[in-house]
């Protein structure tokens, strides 16, 4: 699926881009100073979403887990994400509660998980990838998880000493997090969710 740019056709700020609506239930992305439309997500990827949301909450408090919030990263131009869902400290939950809007800003302390639920097709592939890796990379995020159910397998993105190590699961292996303390299902079983 090709992602639609869509109007206007100047680069945007993150201010013009916050305050962008065109009157839809859109969901738009800020990809180098363009907006970009994103697909709708298929029932198999919430439902993997869900899943890990629920099982996040059995260790870590549900305040500090988010879905649908914007997270502003390094691009060559301003650029804004929303990941299918995040961890943030209890640092960052102050400053989104003292917000209008469910955005993590630059001058905000950064998530400390995001996760990616990959979409079929190469430019979603190349998107979570390569582009969000890179970017998330940038904001220093302790994890950053792909899940990926065409691949089945998961692939946690670690922050270790300023840039990320890859480490992938597969099948019936436990999936271990440095954040999220005491998780240990399989791939497998999060991915038997979106089936």
């Amino acid at each position: 699926m090709t992602l639609a740019i869509a109007s206007p056709s100047k680069l945007m700020t993150i201010e013009e881009y916050l305050s962008y609506d065109d009157g839809t239930d859109d969901r738009y992305e800020l990809v180098n100073g363009e907006l970009v439309k994103v697909p709708t997500e298929s029932f198999g990827n919430i439902s993997i979403a869900k899943f890990l949301l629920f099982e996040f909450a059995r260790h870590i408090p549900l305040a500090l887990i988010l879905y649908n919030t914007e997270i502003e990263v390094s691009g060559r131009r301003v650029t804004c994400r929303i990941p299918d869902l995040i961890i943030v400290t209890e640092e960052s939950k102050e400053y989104l509660q003292a917000s209008s809007r469910n955005f993590v800003s630059m001058a905000m302390p950064s998530p400390i998980l995001v996760v990616e639920v990959v979409s079929p097709g190469q430019e979603n592939r190349d998107r979570d990838y390569r582009y969000k890796r890179t970017e998330y990379a940038a904001r220093g995020i302790n994890e950053y998880w792909i899940v990926d159910p065409e691949m089945r397998q998961i692939t946690i993105c670690l922050w270790v000493e300023g840039q990320y190590e890859d480490k992938i699961f597969t099948g019936d292996m436990p999936i271990v997090s440095t954040v999220v303390d005491g998780f240990a299902l399989t791939v497998e079983q999060v991915l038997a969710f979106g089936q």
